[in-house]
């Protein structure tokens, strides 16, 4: 898909302030560095509509991005960040519950892990949960520029493994700097619009 629109149209906390629209939304879920916001800018072409931060924890919002006027992209609290108390993260968590488990627009939901390293417990607790309330999963293996071809299948296995993958579920092996997985990115999302 190519952009040509797309902006932010709220920060939301709480359910009253979620886009009273009825198009479908594609929520973005991944660790606090695990690079949602490069993902989000290089499927829409863009440097800067998500921001990037070199502090993670910094979203602390349900972010709706209204893409090309049809569907949201939007970017949930990063997890697993230690700098964050236990209260704000607990917090951020509820956000995200209520929204998961609540919002009849959500689609489908794009879970960012880092391809370098063996899913984290958060990952993999992320993963169950979306399994458990059968939210379709479009697993994004970020920063794949970052490991030699050749180990690919070996860190796309590892993972795999470790979560205990659905094999009716997407995965992609993703990385901003060399746009690897663009068009496949696009294409599994194009399945839930």
């Amino acid at each position: 898909m190519k952009v040509h629109q797309a902006d932010i149209v709220i920060s939301a906390v709480s359910k009253a302030q979620y886009p009273p629209t009825a198009i479908p939304e594609i929520a973005l879920a991944g660790r606090s560095n695990v690079g949602k916001s490069s993902f989000i800018n290089t499927l829409i072409d863009r440097k800067s509509l998500a921001r990037t931060s070199s502090k993670p924890g910094k979203t602390q919002t349900l972010n709706f991005y209204l893409i090309e006027g049809k569907f949201h992209f939007v970017d949930v609290p990063g997890y697993g960040y230690a700098k964050v108390s236990k209260t704000e993260r607990n917090k951020w968590g509820k956000i995200f519950e209520t929204y998961l488990t609540e919002r009849p627009q959500l689609q489908a939901v794009v879970s960012l892990m880092d391809m370098r390293h063996e899913p984290s417990k958060e990952d993999i607790q992320m993963y169950n949960f979306l399994k458990y309330y059968n939210k379709s999963v479009i697993l994004v293996a970020t920063k794949a520029d970052k490991i030699p071809r050749g180990k690919w299948n070996k860190h796309e296995s590892m993972i795999k493994k470790s979560i205990g993958f659905d094999e009716e579920d997407d995965f992609i092996m993703f990385s901003s700097v060399t746009k690897q997985g663009k068009e496949a990115a696009w294409q599994a999302i194009e399945k839930y619009l």
